[in-house]
């Protein structure tokens, strides 16, 4: 089979992009997707989505880990989708579409993503970070030397160690440069490696930090390996609600590989 495929990325955070509006796409070959995925022997990314038909939205994300699974949601793969299917005339400005994690809105300007988030109602709180769920899940912590440590290292611990083990979770480690702006390096799992930027992450810690009274805006810039995001979010009580992840999200090729 030869498959066309697009590579975008979103602040280094990269994916290839498939239109399987005509179901041509064998979703449980793990293989086969691990294998476009590798950075040596396929195309290389951090993950697959599918563009997919749907009866009520706009259209249907599926995202999966470079490993080859299944995945839960994906901030940046959201709003390179956006893009996507802006480019393919699927939506104009404005977008809602479905994913793993519920129905989403987004809009576009030129090569920018706005894309909303899911509501947020439980932070936990523990001694040395918290742990909360933006559509994956993110443990946050804080990193005064965030330039120079082992994230793999420091990551893979904290990811496979209690109380994640197995299932696992995402690693954000964070330095605070100011009022409104967080510097944030993030361990993904599915990756198993340090990514260039997590959106699910970014929201994460925008939340954490507003929530840790770290900041008391509502608007706040985080700066990431690959470039810079921004969320913006409303507290409601205990709740955080209309929670938006904003950036760029860019076509960088178009190609077709033997499967």
């Amino acid at each position: 089979m030869i498959l066309s495929f697009y590579k975008y990325q979103g602040t280094g955070n990269d994916f290839v992009l498939v239109d399987n509006r005509h179901d041509i796409f064998p979703k449980n070959n793990t293989k086969l997707i691990r294998k476009l995925c590798d950075r040596k022997f396929g195309i290389g990314a951090d993950g697959l989505i599918l563009l997919e038909n749907d009866e009520t939205y706009d259209f249907k994300m599926i995202y999966y880990n470079a490993d080859g699974n299944e995945s839960t949601m994906c901030g940046n793969g959201g709003r390179c989708m956006v893009a996507f299917a802006n480019f393919l005339g699927v939506i104009q400005q404005e977008t809602t579409f479905i994913a793993i994690d519920g129905t989403h809105y987004a809009s576009i300007e030129a090569d920018v993503v706005n894309l909303q988030m899911q509501d947020v109602t439980t932070i936990e709180n523990h001694d040395e970070h918290v742990f909360l769920d933006t559509g994956s899940p993110h443990h946050v912590t804080f990193k005064e030397e965030i330039s120079q440590f082992d994230i793999k290292k420091e990551g893979a611990a904290i990811r496979y160690g209690a109380p994640y083990f197995e299932e696992g979770t995402n690693v954000n480690f964070v330095k605070k440069l100011s009022e409104t702006e967080f510097r944030v390096r993030t361990y993904e799992r599915g990756v198993e490696d340090e990514t260039l930027s997590c959106g699910t992450g970014v929201t994460a810690v925008a939340l954490a930090m507003h929530h840790l009274q770290e900041t008391s805006a509502n608007t706040v810039t985080l700066q990431v390996e690959g470039g810079s995001l921004e969320v913006s979010f409303e507290k409601e009580a205990t709740s955080y609600k209309n929670i938006f992840l904003k950036g760029k999200a860019t076509q960088v090729f178009k190609g077709e590989i033997s499967c």
